[in-house]
């Protein structure tokens, strides 16, 4: 009657709880059902065994070997259970996260969580089986607390990074090729790993970031902004006429603003520098490929120098004058030729007539 019961049970699980839900869009509960096929036949003839058996007085030693070998087909069907629950979930979470870009840390995490999460149900169910059949776990229990808490203890960085992959890949703050900021380092995601995560840099350095840092840190992603934004000020020499910056101002508008990639543009004359009438130009780039808005604002700026050229518009570079006060009246000038040789005359007399003899005698 059990093995009956089991397989009409079977069928109604397998049959026609499928015809219902194959009628639903979803796939899970097909899932499920399949998931159900083998654990039910057996839930199906324990239960029955369990009843019948009852009506029957046997001895004790057999009662309680009955009563426990029940208790560990159960816990064994209701473990598989388990188990394939967590395989259902891991695939479902691997169908739902199969961008080509997360496609290596996938592989290397959701089969990491899928064993942690199943060694996790195996530990629970060994106890809770002994518990259910008379052993005492406790003393069990300590070991396995203390073998925990030093493992703990000893692995914390690798848990800690761990965990921070974790948080990375539910929250996904970048992608693989994305390029990223934080903590001082600039550059693009190469690779995530369960440890650490690998990012070249702009000078072509390989900097690799543990998984806790990153699960903590403040992310910037370059690459997800959707426009690249420029602040261009450009000065012109203080002698342009008002006309003619009105007009520079003019020349620039008519540049940026009639470029394909210009998704908004700000342009105004706004400030009388230290050495220059400066012009503001706030540009956003519609798009973030960087080599092409290089290439694109360098076309910008060259049709603007040839504008500025031909309208005779300079640019102003920096410059100091210097004013020199006078407090009192001074002037630069050459000495007097006649009275600076006056006194050179007067000592050659001098020696020569010192050289003549005084009182001359015939």
């Amino acid at each position: 009657l059990a093995i009956i019961a089991a397989k009409v049970f079977d069928h109604l699980v397998s049959v026609q709880l499928r015809k219902i839900t194959a009628r639903t869009k979803n796939t899970i509960d097909d899932l499920l059902v399949d998931l159900l096929h083998g654990p039910a036949k057996v839930l199906a003839l324990v239960g029955m065994l369990d009843l019948g058996l009852n009506f029957y007085h046997w001895p004790d030693f057999i009662a309680r070997w009955l009563r426990n070998g029940f208790k560990f087909v159960l816990a064994c069907s209701l473990t598989y259970l388990a188990l394939k629950l967590v395989d259902l979930g891991a695939g479902y979470w691997a169908n739902k996260t199969s961008a080509r870009a997360d496609k290596s840390f996938n592989d290397l995490l959701i089969p990491m969580v899928s064993k942690t999460f199943k060694g996790f149900v195996l530990v629970m169910a060994v106890l809770t089986t002994l518990d259910l059949m008379g052993f005492n776990i406790r003393t069990l229990l300590a070991g396995v607390s203390v073998s925990g808490l030093a493992l703990g203890l000893a692995a914390q960085d690798t848990v800690g990074n761990l965990f921070g992959a974790a948080a990375v890949f539910i929250d996904k703050p970048f992608n693989v090729g994305d390029r990223i900021q934080l903590n001082g380092v600039d550059g693009m995601v190469e690779q995530m790993g369960l440890r650490s995560t690998r990012i070249r840099n702009l000078d072509g350095h390989l900097i690799t970031v543990p998984n806790k840092t990153m699960g903590n840190a403040t992310i910037t992603n370059v690459s997800r902004r959707p426009t690249i934004k420029t602040a261009i000020n450009i000065g012109v020499t203080y002698d342009t006429p008002a006309e003619k910056v009105g007009r520079a101002v003019a020349i620039l508008d008519e540049i940026f603003k009639k470029h394909p990639m210009t998704e908004d543009l700000i342009i105004g004359f706004n400030q009388f520098a230290d050495s220059s009438l400066n012009i503001n130009v706030t540009h956003w780039w519609k798009g973030t490929d960087h080599r092409a808005y290089v290439a694109g604002l360098q076309d910008m700026n060259l049709a603007v120098k040839k504008r500025f050229d031909a309208e005779g518009i300079g640019f102003a570079f920096p410059s100091r004058t210097i004013f020199l006060k006078q407090d009192s009246e001074w002037r630069l000038g050459m000495p007097n030729v006649s009275q600076a040789s006056q006194p050179q005359e007067d000592s050659q007399a001098a020696r020569a007539s010192s050289a003549m003899p005084q009182n001359p005698r015939v």
